[in-house]
Protein backbone atom coordinates (compact mmCIF):
# COMPACT_ATOMS: atom_id res chain seq x y z
CA UNK A 1 0.00 0.00 0.00
CA UNK A 2 1.19 3.34 -0.95
CA UNK A 3 1.27 6.87 1.12
CA UNK A 4 -0.49 9.49 -0.30
CA UNK A 5 1.93 13.09 -0.18
CA UNK A 6 -0.06 15.61 -1.22
CA UNK A 7 0.14 19.64 -1.16
CA UNK A 8 -2.25 22.63 -1.13
CA UNK A 9 -3.96 23.52 -4.40
CA UNK A 10 -2.07 26.77 -4.48
CA UNK A 11 0.33 28.86 -2.72
CA UNK A 12 1.56 31.78 -2.48
CA UNK A 13 3.95 31.07 0.26
CA UNK A 14 3.51 33.36 3.25
CA UNK A 15 5.51 36.62 3.02
CA UNK A 16 8.54 35.75 5.01
CA UNK A 17 9.18 32.18 3.24
CA UNK A 18 11.89 33.07 0.99
CA UNK A 19 13.77 35.46 3.59
CA UNK A 20 17.39 34.25 4.65
CA UNK A 21 16.21 32.60 7.90
CA UNK A 22 18.04 34.03 11.79
CA UNK A 23 18.77 30.45 12.65
CA UNK A 24 18.44 26.83 11.16
CA UNK A 25 15.63 25.44 12.25
CA UNK A 26 15.64 22.22 13.90
CA UNK A 27 12.70 19.52 13.73
CA UNK A 28 11.78 17.53 16.49
CA UNK A 29 7.93 16.38 15.92
CA UNK A 30 6.87 15.02 13.03
CA UNK A 31 5.61 18.25 10.74
CA UNK A 32 2.92 17.57 7.79
CA UNK A 33 4.46 17.34 4.05
CA UNK A 34 2.77 20.31 2.88
CA UNK A 35 4.25 22.10 5.89
CA UNK A 36 7.98 21.19 4.77
CA UNK A 37 7.08 21.38 1.05
CA UNK A 38 6.06 24.98 1.61
CA UNK A 39 8.23 26.36 4.53
CA UNK A 40 11.46 24.61 3.19
CA UNK A 41 11.17 23.45 -0.22
CA UNK A 42 9.93 26.38 -1.81
CA UNK A 43 11.32 28.35 0.81
CA UNK A 44 15.25 27.13 0.49
CA UNK A 45 15.39 27.24 3.85
CA UNK A 46 18.00 24.57 6.11
CA UNK A 47 16.61 22.71 8.89
CA UNK A 48 17.93 19.46 11.04
CA UNK A 49 15.38 16.46 11.02
CA UNK A 50 15.50 14.65 14.76
CA UNK A 51 16.09 10.72 15.22
CA UNK A 52 12.01 10.03 14.43
CA UNK A 53 12.98 10.22 10.40
CA UNK A 54 15.97 7.21 10.49
CA UNK A 55 14.80 5.15 13.38
CA UNK A 56 13.59 2.15 12.08
CA UNK A 57 16.53 2.74 9.20
CA UNK A 58 18.17 -1.08 9.33
CA UNK A 59 21.66 0.41 8.77
CA UNK A 60 20.98 2.52 12.25
CA UNK A 61 20.57 -1.04 13.86
CA UNK A 62 23.11 -3.07 12.38
CA UNK A 63 26.01 -0.75 11.10
CA UNK A 64 26.26 0.16 14.66
CA UNK A 65 28.05 -0.96 17.83
CA UNK A 66 28.33 1.43 21.10
CA UNK A 67 27.82 4.41 19.11
CA UNK A 68 30.95 3.19 17.07
CA UNK A 69 30.73 1.71 13.21
CA UNK A 70 30.46 -1.88 13.57
CA UNK A 71 33.05 -2.89 11.26
CA UNK A 72 33.05 -6.60 11.04
CA UNK A 73 29.35 -5.89 10.04
CA UNK A 74 30.25 -3.52 7.16
CA UNK A 75 33.46 -6.32 6.15
CA UNK A 76 31.03 -9.12 5.91
CA UNK A 77 28.41 -7.02 3.88
CA UNK A 78 30.79 -5.09 1.37
CA UNK A 79 34.09 -6.37 1.77
CA UNK A 80 34.80 -7.11 -1.20
CA UNK A 81 33.39 -3.61 -3.25
CA UNK A 82 36.07 -1.12 -4.83
CA UNK A 83 34.76 2.23 -3.61
CA UNK A 84 35.63 6.11 -4.15
CA UNK A 85 38.30 7.23 -1.52
CA UNK A 86 39.11 10.89 -0.68
CA UNK A 87 42.73 11.80 0.52
CA UNK A 88 41.52 15.08 2.79
CA UNK A 89 45.24 15.95 3.12
CA UNK A 90 45.73 15.89 -0.58
CA UNK A 91 43.84 19.34 -2.84
CA UNK A 92 42.84 18.45 -6.33
CA UNK A 93 41.93 21.76 -7.90
CA UNK A 94 39.94 23.15 -5.67
CA UNK A 95 38.58 19.59 -4.47
CA UNK A 96 40.26 16.46 -2.81
CA UNK A 97 42.47 14.05 -4.30
CA UNK A 98 40.27 10.84 -4.94
CA UNK A 99 41.16 7.07 -5.94
CA UNK A 100 39.59 3.97 -5.37
CA UNK A 101 40.36 1.52 -3.01
CA UNK A 102 38.77 -1.87 -1.76
CA UNK A 103 36.02 -1.97 1.33
CA UNK A 104 38.19 -4.71 3.19
CA UNK A 105 41.59 -2.56 2.86
CA UNK A 106 39.58 0.73 3.65
CA UNK A 107 38.15 -0.85 6.28
CA UNK A 108 41.64 -2.29 7.54
CA UNK A 109 42.87 1.31 7.49
CA UNK A 110 40.21 2.87 9.27
CA UNK A 111 40.85 0.34 12.05
CA UNK A 112 44.42 0.70 12.34
CA UNK A 113 43.77 4.56 12.26
CA UNK A 114 42.12 4.33 15.21
CA UNK A 115 44.24 2.26 17.13
CA UNK A 116 47.08 4.60 16.22
CA UNK A 117 44.84 7.36 17.87
CA UNK A 118 44.56 9.16 14.69
CA UNK A 119 48.02 10.04 14.53
CA UNK A 120 48.85 13.02 12.26
CA UNK A 121 51.49 10.84 10.51
CA UNK A 122 48.77 8.67 8.94
CA UNK A 123 46.72 9.57 5.56
CA UNK A 124 43.41 11.23 6.29
CA UNK A 125 40.96 9.10 4.00
CA UNK A 126 37.41 9.35 3.11
CA UNK A 127 35.25 7.28 2.33
CA UNK A 128 32.62 9.52 -0.72
CA UNK A 129 29.86 9.28 -3.14
CA UNK A 130 29.82 5.44 -3.24
CA UNK A 131 26.72 4.24 -4.92
CA UNK A 132 25.36 1.63 -2.60
CA UNK A 133 22.56 0.89 -2.99
CA UNK A 134 23.02 0.63 -6.48
CA UNK A 135 25.80 -1.79 -5.96
CA UNK A 136 24.10 -3.62 -3.35
CA UNK A 137 20.04 -3.00 -4.77
CA UNK A 138 18.96 -6.61 -1.84
CA UNK A 139 20.64 -5.16 1.20
CA UNK A 140 18.03 -3.46 3.68
CA UNK A 141 19.84 -0.40 4.06
CA UNK A 142 17.30 2.88 5.25
CA UNK A 143 14.12 4.14 3.49
CA UNK A 144 13.98 7.95 1.74
CA UNK A 145 11.99 9.97 4.26
CA UNK A 146 8.53 11.38 3.12
CA UNK A 147 9.60 14.90 3.01
CA UNK A 148 12.31 14.03 0.33
CA UNK A 149 10.26 11.64 -1.96
CA UNK A 150 9.36 14.75 -4.89
CA UNK A 151 13.13 13.29 -6.22
CA UNK A 152 13.48 14.36 -10.16
CA UNK A 153 16.84 13.47 -10.21
CA UNK A 154 16.24 10.06 -8.63
CA UNK A 155 13.51 9.05 -10.42
CA UNK A 156 14.91 9.63 -14.07
CA UNK A 157 17.93 7.50 -12.97
CA UNK A 158 16.38 4.68 -11.68
CA UNK A 159 13.61 4.63 -14.82
CA UNK A 160 17.38 4.64 -17.22
CA UNK A 161 19.31 1.52 -15.42
CA UNK A 162 20.95 1.98 -18.44
CA UNK A 163 22.47 5.02 -17.16
CA UNK A 164 24.15 3.45 -14.75
CA UNK A 165 24.20 6.52 -12.57
CA UNK A 166 22.26 7.71 -9.40
CA UNK A 167 22.32 10.49 -6.73
CA UNK A 168 22.34 8.38 -3.92
CA UNK A 169 25.68 7.88 -1.67
CA UNK A 170 27.20 6.54 1.31
CA UNK A 171 30.04 8.57 3.13
CA UNK A 172 31.71 7.02 5.90
CA UNK A 173 35.39 8.54 7.44
CA UNK A 174 37.05 8.67 10.40
CA UNK A 175 37.36 11.77 12.76
CA UNK A 176 38.43 14.66 11.22
CA UNK A 177 37.99 13.92 7.59
CA UNK A 178 35.91 16.45 5.99
CA UNK A 179 34.42 18.29 2.84
CA UNK A 180 35.89 21.65 1.65
CA UNK A 181 33.50 24.52 0.73
CA UNK A 182 31.19 24.31 -2.18
CA UNK A 183 27.37 23.89 -3.16
CA UNK A 184 25.94 20.97 -4.82
CA UNK A 185 26.06 19.43 -8.16
CA UNK A 186 23.65 21.39 -11.02
CA UNK A 187 22.77 23.95 -7.63
CA UNK A 188 20.60 20.38 -6.38
CA UNK A 189 18.78 20.26 -2.59
CA UNK A 190 20.73 17.62 -0.84
CA UNK A 191 19.91 16.00 2.25
CA UNK A 192 22.52 13.69 4.64
CA UNK A 193 21.81 11.43 7.11
CA UNK A 194 23.60 10.33 9.93
CA UNK A 195 23.47 6.54 10.70
CA UNK A 196 26.53 6.59 13.22
CA UNK A 197 28.89 9.69 14.78
CA UNK A 198 28.58 13.65 14.10
CA UNK A 199 29.58 16.12 11.85
CA UNK A 200 29.94 19.91 11.95
CA UNK A 201 28.28 21.89 9.04
CA UNK A 202 28.82 25.50 7.79
CA UNK A 203 26.04 27.30 5.74
CA UNK A 204 26.26 29.96 3.56
CA UNK A 205 22.91 31.44 2.17
CA UNK A 206 23.39 32.23 -1.20
CA UNK A 207 25.76 35.09 -2.82
CA UNK A 208 27.53 35.15 1.18
CA UNK A 209 30.06 32.86 -1.20
CA UNK A 210 31.08 35.73 -2.72
CA UNK A 211 32.44 37.22 0.15
CA UNK A 212 34.51 33.60 -0.01
CA UNK A 213 36.57 34.66 -3.43
CA UNK A 214 39.52 35.65 -4.19
CA UNK A 215 40.86 38.04 -6.56
CA UNK A 216 40.18 36.04 -9.53
CA UNK A 217 36.78 35.01 -8.31
CA UNK A 218 38.01 31.45 -7.26
CA UNK A 219 35.89 30.07 -4.52
CA UNK A 220 38.20 29.20 -0.95
CA UNK A 221 39.08 26.00 -0.32
CA UNK A 222 38.58 25.80 3.40
CA UNK A 223 35.80 28.44 4.76
CA UNK A 224 38.13 28.97 8.28
CA UNK A 225 41.49 29.36 6.48
CA UNK A 226 43.59 32.05 7.91
CA UNK A 227 44.54 32.23 4.56
CA UNK A 228 41.08 34.33 4.05
CA UNK A 229 42.43 37.32 6.40
CA UNK A 230 44.91 38.20 3.56
CA UNK A 231 43.41 41.11 2.28
CA UNK A 232 45.54 41.64 -0.40
CA UNK A 233 44.13 38.40 -1.75
CA UNK A 234 40.36 38.02 -0.69
CA UNK A 235 38.55 41.94 -0.62
CA UNK A 236 35.89 40.99 0.07
CA UNK A 237 36.59 38.47 2.98
CA UNK A 238 35.25 40.03 6.71
CA UNK A 239 34.82 37.75 9.04
CA UNK A 240 32.26 39.70 10.81
CA UNK A 241 29.93 41.23 8.44
CA UNK A 242 29.61 37.20 6.88
CA UNK A 243 27.08 35.40 7.52
CA UNK A 244 27.05 31.86 8.14
CA UNK A 245 25.43 29.32 10.21
CA UNK A 246 27.53 26.28 12.58
CA UNK A 247 25.16 23.54 13.42
CA UNK A 248 25.98 20.68 15.20
CA UNK A 249 24.56 17.21 13.45
CA UNK A 250 24.02 13.73 15.95
CA UNK A 251 23.50 10.65 15.31
CA UNK A 252 20.26 9.49 13.65
CA UNK A 253 19.80 13.27 12.56
CA UNK A 254 19.15 14.74 8.89
CA UNK A 255 20.27 17.84 7.77
CA UNK A 256 18.29 19.28 4.93
CA UNK A 257 20.66 21.35 2.51
CA UNK A 258 18.86 24.09 0.25
CA UNK A 259 19.72 24.47 -3.21
CA UNK A 260 22.71 26.33 -4.13
CA UNK A 261 23.90 27.13 -0.12
CA UNK A 262 27.36 26.61 -0.32
CA UNK A 263 28.40 24.31 3.26
CA UNK A 264 31.57 23.00 4.70
CA UNK A 265 31.14 20.01 6.89
CA UNK A 266 33.59 18.08 9.33
CA UNK A 267 33.30 14.63 10.75
CA UNK A 268 33.48 15.31 14.64
CA UNK A 269 33.59 11.79 15.56
CA UNK A 270 33.96 8.32 13.14
CA UNK A 271 30.71 8.76 11.32
CA UNK A 272 29.07 7.11 8.23
CA UNK A 273 26.00 8.95 6.20
CA UNK A 274 23.85 8.04 3.83
CA UNK A 275 23.26 11.54 1.54
CA UNK A 276 20.78 11.96 -1.58
CA UNK A 277 21.28 15.00 -4.10
CA UNK A 278 17.71 15.73 -5.45
CA UNK A 279 15.82 18.37 -8.12
CA UNK A 280 12.18 18.87 -8.35
CA UNK A 281 9.66 21.51 -8.99
CA UNK A 282 10.66 23.95 -5.97
CA UNK A 283 14.47 24.25 -7.36
CA UNK A 284 13.99 23.39 -10.89
CA UNK A 285 14.48 27.09 -11.76
CA UNK A 286 17.52 27.21 -10.17
CA UNK A 287 18.98 24.42 -11.54
CA UNK A 288 18.00 25.77 -15.00
CA UNK A 289 19.19 29.21 -14.90
CA UNK A 290 22.85 27.63 -12.90
CA UNK A 291 22.86 25.58 -16.74
CA UNK A 292 21.99 29.08 -18.60
CA UNK A 293 24.78 30.90 -16.75
CA UNK A 294 27.29 28.12 -17.18
CA UNK A 295 27.09 28.05 -21.04
CA UNK A 296 27.28 31.51 -21.22
CA UNK A 297 30.53 31.55 -19.65
CA UNK A 298 31.40 28.18 -21.57
CA UNK A 299 30.59 30.36 -24.67
CA UNK A 300 32.48 33.44 -23.20
CA UNK A 301 35.98 31.30 -22.63
CA UNK A 302 35.98 30.06 -26.22
CA UNK A 303 34.36 32.79 -28.29
CA UNK A 304 37.93 33.82 -30.10
CA UNK A 305 36.51 30.25 -31.88
CA UNK A 306 33.21 31.34 -32.79
CA UNK A 307 33.84 31.17 -36.68
CA UNK A 308 34.94 27.56 -36.21
CA UNK A 309 32.72 24.76 -37.36
CA UNK A 310 30.40 23.04 -35.00
CA UNK A 311 31.35 25.87 -32.30
CA UNK A 312 27.92 25.09 -30.76
CA UNK A 313 28.00 21.69 -30.98
CA UNK A 314 31.41 22.37 -28.84
CA UNK A 315 29.95 24.38 -26.24
CA UNK A 316 27.33 22.03 -25.43
CA UNK A 317 30.00 19.29 -25.10
CA UNK A 318 32.56 21.72 -22.38
CA UNK A 319 28.89 22.52 -20.66
CA UNK A 320 28.44 18.69 -20.35
CA UNK A 321 32.00 18.51 -19.09
CA UNK A 322 31.94 21.07 -16.84
CA UNK A 323 28.03 20.92 -15.50
CA UNK A 324 27.44 17.43 -15.73
CA UNK A 325 24.57 17.77 -17.90
CA UNK A 326 23.93 19.45 -21.63
CA UNK A 327 20.93 21.27 -22.74
CA UNK A 328 19.66 18.07 -24.84
CA UNK A 329 20.12 15.88 -21.75
CA UNK A 330 18.22 18.56 -19.32
CA UNK A 331 15.32 18.70 -21.80
CA UNK A 332 15.31 14.84 -21.80
CA UNK A 333 15.39 14.66 -17.98
CA UNK A 334 12.53 17.12 -17.51
CA UNK A 335 10.28 15.65 -20.42
CA UNK A 336 10.42 12.44 -18.48
CA UNK A 337 9.00 13.68 -15.75
CA UNK A 338 6.55 15.59 -17.49
CA UNK A 339 5.50 12.83 -19.67
CA UNK A 340 5.18 10.83 -16.23
CA UNK A 341 3.04 13.60 -14.67
CA UNK A 342 0.57 13.62 -17.77
CA UNK A 343 0.15 10.30 -17.95
CA UNK A 344 -0.68 9.83 -14.89
CA UNK A 345 -3.26 13.33 -14.83
CA UNK A 346 -4.47 12.12 -18.16
CA UNK A 347 -4.71 8.54 -17.93
CA UNK A 348 -5.36 8.43 -14.32
CA UNK A 349 -2.27 6.46 -13.11
CA UNK A 350 -0.42 6.92 -10.41
CA UNK A 351 3.29 8.76 -9.93
CA UNK A 352 5.17 6.13 -7.46
CA UNK A 353 7.85 7.37 -6.04
CA UNK A 354 10.53 5.10 -3.76
CA UNK A 355 8.11 1.92 -4.61
CA UNK A 356 5.80 3.75 -1.41
CA UNK A 357 5.10 7.03 -1.95
CA UNK A 358 2.05 8.09 -4.65
CA UNK A 359 1.84 11.54 -5.50
CA UNK A 360 -1.55 13.63 -5.26
CA UNK A 361 -3.57 15.18 -8.10
CA UNK A 362 -2.05 19.04 -6.80
CA UNK A 363 1.63 17.56 -6.64
CA UNK A 364 1.17 16.58 -10.08
CA UNK A 365 -0.25 19.62 -11.12
CA UNK A 366 2.52 21.74 -9.49
CA UNK A 367 5.05 20.40 -11.07
CA UNK A 368 3.50 20.16 -14.59
CA UNK A 369 2.94 23.88 -14.09
CA UNK A 370 6.39 24.61 -12.78
CA UNK A 371 7.25 22.37 -15.99
CA UNK A 372 5.65 24.60 -18.51
CA UNK A 373 6.91 27.39 -17.10
CA UNK A 374 10.54 25.94 -17.87
CA UNK A 375 9.78 24.84 -21.03
CA UNK A 376 9.21 27.87 -22.40
CA UNK A 377 12.26 29.65 -21.47
CA UNK A 378 14.27 26.54 -22.88
CA UNK A 379 12.77 27.40 -26.15
CA UNK A 380 13.03 30.85 -26.05
CA UNK A 381 16.89 30.20 -24.66
CA UNK A 382 17.80 27.81 -27.33
CA UNK A 383 16.24 29.39 -30.09
CA UNK A 384 18.31 33.15 -29.23
CA UNK A 385 21.35 30.63 -28.81
CA UNK A 386 20.97 28.93 -31.90
CA UNK A 387 21.14 25.44 -30.01
CA UNK A 388 17.11 24.58 -30.29
CA UNK A 389 17.92 21.86 -33.76
CA UNK A 390 20.73 20.54 -31.47
CA UNK A 391 18.62 20.46 -28.62
CA UNK A 392 15.66 18.12 -30.07
CA UNK A 393 15.31 17.55 -33.64
CA UNK A 394 12.18 16.81 -33.94
CA UNK A 395 10.52 19.82 -32.28
CA UNK A 396 9.94 17.56 -29.06
CA UNK A 397 10.31 20.73 -26.88
CA UNK A 398 7.11 22.34 -28.14
CA UNK A 399 4.98 19.34 -28.97
CA UNK A 400 5.55 18.68 -25.03
CA UNK A 401 4.53 22.13 -24.53
CA UNK A 402 1.69 22.12 -26.44
CA UNK A 403 0.67 19.21 -24.39
CA UNK A 404 1.51 20.42 -21.45
CA UNK A 405 -0.31 23.43 -21.65
CA UNK A 406 -3.76 22.13 -23.53
CA UNK A 407 -3.82 19.68 -20.43
CA UNK A 408 -4.00 22.78 -17.72
CA UNK A 409 -5.89 25.05 -19.69
CA UNK A 410 -8.79 21.73 -19.57
CA UNK A 411 -7.68 20.92 -16.28
CA UNK A 412 -8.28 24.93 -14.79
CA UNK A 413 -11.58 24.98 -17.07
CA UNK A 414 -13.27 21.97 -15.57
CA UNK A 415 -11.94 22.37 -11.71
CA UNK A 416 -11.64 26.95 -12.52
CA UNK A 417 -8.27 26.43 -10.74
CA UNK A 418 -6.18 29.43 -10.84
CA UNK A 419 -2.19 28.47 -11.30
CA UNK A 420 -0.40 29.21 -8.25
CA UNK A 421 1.53 32.91 -7.82
CA UNK A 422 4.52 30.74 -7.50
CA UNK A 423 5.02 29.91 -11.12
CA UNK A 424 6.08 33.65 -12.67
CA UNK A 425 8.31 33.89 -15.59
CA UNK A 426 11.78 33.30 -15.03
CA UNK A 427 14.39 35.78 -14.44
CA UNK A 428 18.02 34.03 -13.81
Amino acid sequence: MSTLVEIDSSYPVDDNACVDPDTVERINSPVTYNDFFSRHLIGNKPCVIGLQATENWPCRREWVSNGAPNFEVLRTLFGHSVVPVADCNRKFYNSQFKNDMSMESYLEYWVDYKRSCYAKSMPLLYLKDWHCVRSFPDVPIYEVPQYFVSDWLNEYYIAHPELNDDYMFVYMGPKETWTPLHADVFTSYSWSANVVGRKRWLFFPPHEEDHLRDLYGQLAYDAVSEELNDHTKYKMYDSKKLKCFDVTQEAGEIIFVPSGWHHQVWNLEDTISINHNWINGCNITNVWCALKKELRSVMKEVDDCKDMKNWNEHCQLMLKTSYGMDYKQFLEFISFIAKNRLHAMIKKGQVISFNKYRFGRNHCLFDLRTLKTILEDIITDAQDLSVYSLMCENDEARVLLKNITSFLESSCNIENVVPPSTQNPINC
